[in-house]
């Protein structure tokens, strides 16, 4: 992803963006498994660079509202290639079926729901 100019967490964001449309911040943290704040500091440079737009919530005005920008639009097409191309040799390097039950496995760690007074013991 390095000539894209994106860290792969950017791309995902911006990738996401371009397949649901207008998502809340809250909703796109949950989404790439980031705390609000986690998700915040990831959208600081991409809404400075103009590749997305911070609103309040159109249905709740508490909410943020993340919004792809032309520009958000046009990079984010321009470097699916390479996205891909990055999925293609974690599969090739890992063997597909091991790619993909890797995958499953890390989103289902994910979705864990963890006690942190379990976690100190």
């Amino acid at each position: 992803m390095a000539e894209t100019g994106l860290r792969a967490t950017q791309y995902a964001i911006l990738n996401l963006l371009a397949t649901r449309g207008p998502t809340n911040m809250a909703v796109l943290a949950d989404l790439l498994s980031m705390d609000r704040a986690t998700m915040g500091h990831n959208l600081r440079p991409l809404e400075r660079d103009g590749l997305v737009i911070i609103q309040i919530g159109r249905e709740d005005r508490r909410e943020r509202e993340v919004v792809l920008s032309s520009v958000g639009v046009n990079i984010e097409a321009r470097s699916k290639p390479s996205w891909l191309k990055a999925q293609a040799s974690f599969e090739k390097e890992f063997g597909k079926q091991d790619a993909l039950a890797m995958r499953r496995m890390m989103a289902r760690v994910t979705q864990l729901e963890l006690d942190p007074e379990e976690a100190i013991s």
